[in-house]
């Protein structure tokens, strides 16, 4: 079973508690986000908006073989992104459903995009489509002009996590990033209107 879930426990936003993995399946169903709203299977919810590209963050090495088999029967390689804390874990998706899929940059890729927008050398070849990043590391500013401009020079889209206060959207909109990941989806909404760029 194949969740689309965040978080390796129930405790955080659920109405349960306890580790996913060591719980029976019908007890996480009839847990509720918020006391309102089950957790979707990810083949569900792929299947619930063909239209939509869904960005998928794999957690777990146990979840590569899952992942790729809901990627497979739901015929959704051309609109889903790959992203992981791991390079490994990413490669093992590429070598799961090969070349075409999408996959954001792992650390050793970024950390070379990095220190290439310092003009450093080493940017070189990227593996992956896109830069999924933090504004900051530890306090330190990740995500300014010169990476989003490096990123660009070499194909590389920048998408920033996790963004939710308003004036640090219209700060990284300004910079020319290309994607910004928010708890709070109509704030961001209401950014992309004020600046004329919402659909």
């Amino acid at each position: 079973i194949c969740l689309a879930f965040h978080d390796d426990r129930l405790d955080r936003v659920t109405d349960a508690t306890g580790v996913i993995a060591d719980l029976p399946y019908r007890l996480v169903r009839n847990a509720r986000v918020d006391g309102r709203e089950p957790i979707p299977l990810l083949e569900d919810l792929v299947a619930s908006f063909p239209q939509a590209h869904i960005n998928i963050d794999t957690k777990h090495d146990a979840s590569v073989g899952p992942v790729a088999n809901v990627i497979r029967r739901t015929g959704a390689i051309d609109r889903v992104c790959i992203g992981s804390f791991s390079d490994v874990r990413t490669a093992k998706m590429r070598a799961e459903l090969g070349s075409r899929l999408c996959t954001a940059l792992g650390p050793k890729s970024t950390a070379k995009l990095r220190s290439g927008s310092f003009g450093l050398p080493g940017a070189g070849h990227l593996e992956g489509a896109c830069a999924q990043v933090p504004h900051r590391v530890k306090g330190v500013k990740l995500v300014d002009e010169r990476f989003v401009a490096k990123a660009h020079s070499v194909g590389q889209q920048v998408h920033v996590w996790t963004i939710d206060d308003p004036a640090e959207m219209h700060e990284l909109l300004d910079l020319g990033v290309d994607g910004l990941m928010t708890d709070r989806p109509q704030v961001l909404k209401d950014v992309l209107v004020s600046r004329g760029a919402w659909f």
